[in-house]
């Protein structure tokens, strides 16, 4: 009667087993999924805080280049302004006109205000183009 009482509960104690087996890895499995999702919110924590100071970088360079942009279009205008308003520029365009209207270097001198040698270049200069033209 012995061994057909355990023949009788083997199936069954291979049931709890089965079962305890399964509790085990199902408990196992909780804790696991509980580790990962709390890792998973870490890493979207620190993503977010990346991403926060990325994003506060990126609009500082931003207003740092719009500030540059800015200096460098006052910087051209005032560089126009100053081009326009050169004398020695003003000088060599009318000793230009006054060559070609028949003066010579003494002219351009005490006109214009330039050296010899400049009054010289700008005569000869003006009279190759005439020629070239």
């Amino acid at each position: 009667m012995m061994t057909t009482d355990w023949t009788a509960l083997a199936p069954w104690a291979m049931t709890v087993f089965a079962f305890v087996l399964l509790a085990a890895q199902g408990l196992i499995n909780s804790r696991r999924i509980a580790r990962l999702r709390q890792q998973l919110r870490d890493n979207s924590e620190h993503l977010v805080r990346e991403l926060n100071a990325t994003s506060s970088g990126s609009l500082g360079v931003g207003n740092r280049l719009i500030a540059c942009e800015r200096q460098v279009h006052e910087l051209r205008r005032m560089f126009d302004e100053m081009r326009q308003n050169d004398p020695l520029r003003v000088s060599y365009d009318e000793a230009s006109r006054l060559v070609d209207l028949g003066a010579d270097v003494d002219d351009l001198m005490n006109t214009c205000g330039i050296s010899r040698p400049e009054a010289e270049l700008v005569s000869a200069l003006r009279l190759r183009q005439q020629k070239a033209a």
